[in-house]
């Protein structure tokens, strides 16, 4: 018997922006072999996070996807959806309204943020009372003058690989301090689950290196680069049709990207 650390990951009842939530569970299993069927339902306090009155305060967490956890020691991560004690789905639960998660849907998803110091509450690279150089070099730029983040940005890149995340790519983006990371996924609702565990470790990560992530579109008032998540979509017929227009014909190709 082994003792293992599930983290149950959830999003809150905070509106318009939901907030990421974690907690986490400690088992004893014999021979794990890291999958849903293996774990149960756990509940949590929704009146802390605005899923419930403080009367009547208990929500359940279902788990939904599992992935290895690769900044611990027999950890995974646990993503769930917010129900109800009868069963039946939260309100917030979001996930639960996908009706029909057909592996067809292919989406890739392209996800900006801005990288925020906590002290200042500032982008990486903004000097406190001022500003850095105007956009223009900061975009896939390399060097210490433009590029600010990186070690956080690599670190995130290797443990969403670690952690069997389909993830494609990362690049700086337009405005100084801002970011981008890629993921790809078939079915509408594993899609949102990598997305999902992806920015909580993002988020997590960032414990460790004294800022935080913003992913509101227009953090910076001014002439500045704002963020969003590009949503790339294809269906079957769709991805033909743009083969047989453009001549091209790769079997098992995996992503456009027009």
């Amino acid at each position: 018997m082994a003792k293992i650390k599930l983290e149950y990951i959830w999003l809150d009842g905070y509106e318009p922006t939901q907030n990421l939530r974690s907690k986490t569970k400690v088992e004893e299993h014999e021979n794990f072999k890291g999958t849903i069927e293996e774990i149960g339902n756990w509940s949590f306090d929704g009146s802390s996070t605005r899923q419930a009155e403080g009367g009547s305060s208990d929500c359940v967490l279902k788990p939904v996807a599992i992935y290895p956890d690769p900044d611990r020691t027999n950890g995974y991560l646990v993503m769930t959806e917010v129900m109800n004690v009868d069963g039946t789905p939260h309100v917030s639960n979001g996930r639960s309204t996908i009706d029909d998660d057909n592996e067809d849907f292919w989406f890739g998803f392209e996800q900006e943020y801005f990288i925020m110091d906590r002290e200042t509450q500032l982008p990486l690279g903004f000097p406190v009372g001022g500003y850095p150089g105007p956009q223009g070099l900061y975009y896939c730029s390399v060097g210490g003058r433009n590029t600010h983040g990186r070690d956080c940005v690599e670190e995130h890149a290797d443990l969403c690989i670690d952690a069997g995340i389909n993830f494609e790519g990362i690049n700086q983006e337009v405005a100084c301090g801002q970011w981008e990371f890629q993921i790809f996924a078939k079915g509408a609702k594993k899609a949102g689950d990598e997305l999902w565990v992806a920015r909580y470790l993002l988020d997590r990560l960032t414990e460790s290196y004294g800022c935080y992530i913003e992913y509101h579109p227009k953090p910076i008032k001014g002439d500045w680069n704002g963020s969003g998540c590009h949503a790339n979509y294809s269906t079957e017929s769709m991805r033909e049709g743009h083969l047989m227009k453009s001549g091209v014909f790769k079997k098992g190709i995996e992503f456009i990207n027009e």
